[in-house]
């Protein structure tokens, strides 16, 4: 396994050539993930408090799956509530998970055993047999293909993406 200064290179490499900013910044308020925090198409990434650098996947993962519009707001008073939206939370952690995969990245980095409500293991074994919880999201969202869809559009199917970023 990479050491996790190459793992979270990789991943702020990955997210940045989506055109999500990476910005390094000390946060004094507490974050719901540590260390991390979401702004207009940007991370805020406080390294003394970032506990989990698979989280940057996880929080990429909102921004992916939002409107580019919701996406510019996000941070601000212009941001329309509710956001994420329970279809939008689903849809991150699957998008993570693509992206874990495309990345190569353990899954375990991602779904860590201090996150996801204590459900990481019973998420990774529900991917590991293809019982994606989240993909019609996804798919609806124009990202990707469900096996069917793949076949008609002579594409790959999931969790190969079609596209990164919800327009």
């Amino acid at each position: 396994m990479r050491d996790s200064a190459a793992l979270k290179q990789t991943m702020c490499d990955f997210i940045e050539s989506l055109g999500i900013s990476i910005i390094p910044r000390k946060l004094e308020h507490v974050t719901f993930l540590p260390g991390l925090d979401l702004g207009p198409n940007c991370i805020y990434v406080d390294a003394e408090k970032l506990l989990y650098p698979g989280d940057l996947l996880h929080e990429a993962g909102h921004l992916a799956v939002t409107t580019a519009a919701q996406r510019s707001a996000v941070g601000s008073e212009a941001l329309e509530l509710p956001w994420p939206t329970d279809g939008e939370e689903i849809a991150a952690v699957l998008w993570s998970f693509a992206a874990a995969q495309h990345l190569q990245i353990p899954l375990e980095v991602v779904f860590h055993s201090d996150g996801y409500k204590n459900e990481s293991q019973w998420l990774i074994e529900n991917f590991q047999q293809g019982q994606y919880i989240g993909l019609p999201f996804l798919q609806w969202a124009g990202l990707c293909f469900d096996e069917n869809q793949a076949a008609l559009h002579q594409a790959q199917p999931f969790p190969v993406m079609q596209k990164w970023m919800r327009d």
